[in-house]
């Protein structure tokens, strides 16, 4: 039986928990920012995709026994309709190496329902990093004459 849930007021409150859950390899916090609905879906850089609980929850235990990733969204784009949010964000990856703090991005896409105990994670899909920071691309819009 799943313990019951902490309301999460907002779309922006449960990707807070999501990342901080992250960076503290907490699977439990982590998994509380997800839906109870069946179908929901994650796909972590250059990963399968991973569909239900017991498939998003293995994941994220294979990626913690590396232990926390210190992913901090940026750049975050906001997408509102009614009783879902969608986030598209440029994770800042923090790596110790040889040579000091290194960063690689990710971008990555995170999907928020309004659910009765408040916005749930419904998927997160996150592409491989890169090493320099990606390059936000804008519409150019036409000029009326």
């Amino acid at each position: 039986m799943r313990k019951p849930k902490l309301p999460l007021g907002s779309p922006e409150d449960t990707e807070h928990a999501f990342y901080d859950a992250l960076q503290h390899a907490d699977i439990e916090r982590l998994m509380a920012c997800w839906s109870d609905e069946d179908d929901i879906v994650c796909i972590q850089p250059g990963g399968p995709r991973l569909v239900g609980h017991a498939a998003v929850r293995a994941g994220f235990e294979a990626l913690f026994s590396n232990g926390s990733v210190q992913a901090h969204p940026e750049k975050v784009r906001r997408l509102d309709a009614g009783q879902c949010s969608v986030h598209s964000v440029v994770e800042r990856v923090d790596v110790m190496s040889d040579d000091g703090m290194q960063h690689a991005w990710v971008v990555a896409t995170n999907v928020y329902a309004k659910t009765a105990q408040g916005w749930r994670m419904v998927a997160h899909h996150a592409s491989p990093g890169i090493r320099t920071e990606p390059v936000e691309v804008l519409a150019v819009q036409p000029i009326l004459h």
